[in-house]
């Protein structure tokens, strides 16, 4: 069976149907576009064929993408000489798209053939850049349906015509949401976008894809007609020049430089919008040509698509039976009790909310129903739904409500003394088979589990805040957590729809083992004097959404200051971070506690926004009169984190690289064009790495010292992936 098959109709309609085997959503592969280049020139070549439609097989969608697999291979498929391979290769794809958009017409544009797009569902990347060739877009009304082109959230962008076609439709500013942020509509709203051309009942889609081929329509696309004009105005065109400065601007703001498919995306358009459709091809194609060969693309398509997916289908669950929720107890109702209770409820759960209040635990409960009230306001809820979700909620004071629970998620005060009083209360009210999670960022599990009498049904889940925003939940695994306990904690983050990654217990986790560092770095560096915006900025531009003192400000510096107490307590002579308390518990002892109090390391005003750098940092800690270089700071940002990642993993904290590149990027922002620390390191090479620091240990203290683990792979020029990656099934999008 081949992926694409033609049906010649009676009516003169031949229908090719796209049905990848044994996929559940059709994707592209390399093989599959000869076929579908042979079907098209027989139709065309058939003088019974009065025109075509090309649709799906599959019930409810048309198409995902490109094999994501395949794009991250592409230059190593590419021959000896990749840049010329991966190029001819797309200019043969763009060959057989460009047959179908002129579809027989002479080069009067006389003559051709009608030939229809019909979606009956979900059209992304190569799924809509196939559409876009044809003459007429249909798509059944299906508000399941996302349409659109994604391509830049792994890397890339649309380089199979997408981006020089949807550009010339619709212009260059009406296109931007969905090239440059990878918006996706609904089928409704893609036709009020000028994506589709027509919304029409699913039964109907076929059938109204055939009337419009038999209706001898007009086909030649406007680019192809003498007088064309680019809506909104080509860049020399006095619209179209706003236009273009105004996107390179935003552009730059957005991503400071660090991501080089957006950088490529627009190059594409601009210069691609100076000269005729078919040279503007070919401009598409080099600059994506330019961005395969940047290892930023692989490593974002592996960590962001590849090990992503990988994660969340249970690729590191132990081998036990299912252990879906259905009824989980949370303690605690403050900030992130009353976030578990709502991802929780909206996924279908019973939850039994208890604090020691019932104005708090009510007051829990009321976080639901302000989120589904916001969502209704914006067309993303309904009355219905917020009534369904407060139903599965019992917000209580008596832990006997939690009778039946299959999941306990206790969410109280960083205090192990309150944890366990809440723990030993909750287990006397439960089932001897219900699973016990704490949620905590610092606290190790092994201790908090001996607060109960099963510790092998004890288990860390840390959630990120605010919790129905933030997609990483990171599992930790106590001393004697059993299996049981991790296949349950994976199966609730996938049923609250969250990436997971387990690891193992140790000071801090894997997480703010790394974050707390990135933070640490930055505060020394306002210590010897480094402008605290060159700082933040340096960040920025490695691609952080924030600089380390603008996190600390968001987090709260008092909470900086309680955690450094903690780990100086536990550590004794071997803690590391005097000279960053310095500043903290200065800044504490200032009261300028973060965004929280209106005054941090930034000054704010009323409202909370930031108003620039605190003058009295300046006064305290004067600025160096020779600032360091900006690439010095950068690696000293980076490699304040990627060290504590190699570390977590010589020490069995990490048990899968995977794991630690997307949980770096899920959970702090970690430079997601590098794909993580590890990526990171295979991109700049491992002796390159274990040199750059020696010199920084030699400048800055022992904090950069290479581990024993990263020598070695630079004394092999081994890379972390070659060595510990692990094989997945060829996913797709």
């Amino acid at each position: 069976m081949t992926d694409f098959t033609m049906e010649k109709g009676a009516d003169g309609v031949a229908v090719i149907t796209w049905d990848t085997e044994g996929k559940s959503m059709n994707v592209m592969t390399m093989e599959a576009w000869p076929v579908l280049d042979g079907l098209i020139d027989d139709a065309l070549a058939d003088d019974a064929v009065k025109g075509i439609v090309i649709t799906s097989g599959k019930d409810g969608t048309f198409a995902g993408g490109m094999d994501l697999n395949v794009i991250s291979k592409m230059k190593d498929m590419a021959g000896d000489e990749p840049a010329k391979g991966l190029f001819e290769g797309l200019m043969n794809m763009h060959g057989i798209l460009r047959k179908i958009e002129r579809a027989g017409m002479d080069d009067k544009n006389k003559g051709g053939k009608p030939i229809a797009a019909a979606l009956p569902g979900t059209a992304l990347g190569i799924g809509l850049e196939i559409p876009l060739a044809c003459h007429r877009i249909f798509a059944a009304d299906n508000p399941k349906a996302k349409i659109g082109l994604p391509e830049i959230m792994v890397g890339i962008f649309p380089g199979a015509g997408g981006t020089t076609r949807l550009v010339r439709k619709l212009g260059a500013m009406a296109a931007s949401p969905l090239l440059l942020q990878g918006k996706l509509n609904d089928p409704k709203k893609a036709k009020s976008a000028g994506v589709v051309d027509e919304v029409v009942a699913p039964e109907e889609l076929l059938d109204k894809a055939k009337e419009w081929v038999l209706s001898e329509p007009q086909i030649v696309k406007p680019w192809d007609e003498k007088g064309y004009k680019m809506p909104g105005g080509a860049p020399y065109h006095p619209a179209g020049f706003m236009t273009f400065v105004g996107a390179s601007a935003m552009v730059n703001k957005e991503t400071q430089g660090a991501f080089p498919a957006a950088k490529a995306l627009l190059s594409a358009v601009y210069e691609g919008a100076l000269v005729p459709f078919d040279t503007a091809l070919k401009i598409e194609a080099r600059w994506f040509t330019n961005v395969l060969m940047n290892p930023s693309s692989s490593a974002m398509i592996r960590s962001l698509f590849v090990n992503k997916e990988a994660l969340e289908k249970g690729a590191n669950r132990p081998d036990v039976p299912d252990q879906k929720v259905k009824k989980v107890g949370v303690l605690g109702a403050g900030m992130m009790g009353a976030g578990i209770t709502l991802v929780s409820a909206m996924a279908g759960m019973q939850v039994v909310l208890i604090d020691q209040k019932q104005e708090a635990a009510d007051k829990g409960k009321s976080y639901t129903a302000d989120y589904m009230d916001k969502g209704i306001k914006r067309g993303k809820a309904t009355e219905e739904k917020k009534t369904a979700a407060l139903d599965l909620i019992t917000a209580t004071t008596d832990y006997a409500a939690l009778d039946g629970c299959d999941l306990i998620i206790e969410a109280v005060f960083e205090d192990p003394k309150v944890k366990a009083e809440v723990t030993k209360q909750a287990l006397a009210n439960v089932g001897e088979d219900c699973i016990f999670a704490t949620n905590t960022s610092t606290l190790p599990i092994t201790e908090l589990a001996k607060a109960s009498d099963t510790p092998d049904q004890f288990i860390g889940i840390h959630f990120f805040s605010p919790v129905e925003k933030m997609m990483l939940v990171e599992i930790i695994k106590g001393k004697e957590t059993g299996p049981r306990a991790v296949a349950k904690a994976l199966d609730y983050v996938r049923q609250i729809r969250k990436t997971p990654i387990a690891v193992n217990d140790a000071r801090f986790f894997y997480c703010n083992r790394c974050i707390i560092p990135y933070i640490n770095e930055g505060i020394r560096m306002v210590a010897e004097g480094v402008a605290p915006a060159l700082i933040d900025n340096a960040a920025r531009q490695l691609g952080f959404p924030v600089g380390p003192l603008q996190l600390v400000d968001e987090t709260s510096i008092d909470l900086g200051a309680k955690i450094a107490r903690a780990t100086k307590a536990a550590m004794g002579d071997d803690y590391p971070d005097e000279a960053v308390d310095e500043v903290i518990f200065w800044m504490e002892g200032e009261g300028r506690l973060g965004r929280k109090s209106k005054a941090g390391f930034y000054d704010y005003d009323e409202k909370g926004k930031r108003q620039g750098y605190w003058p009295g940092l300046a006064e305290k800690y004067p600025r160096a009169a020779e600032q360091p270089d900006l690439i010095e700071v950068q690696h000293r940002l980076m490699f304040a984190q990627v060290l504590e990642a190699v570390r977590a993993l010589e020490e069995g904290v990490l048990e899968d690289i995977r794991e630690g590149d997307v949980g770096a990027i899920l959970a702090w922002g970690f430079a997601p064009w590098s794909g993580g620390p590890f990526s990171w390191l295979d991109i700049i090479g491992a002796p390159y790495a274990a040199e750059r620091c020696d010199q920084l240990t030699e400048k800055f203290g022992p904090r950069f010292t290479t581990p024993d683990l990263l020598r070695e792979l630079a004394e092999k020029n081994q890379t972390f992936y070659a060595r510990f990656g692990t094989a997945s099934e060829d996913e797709a999008a």
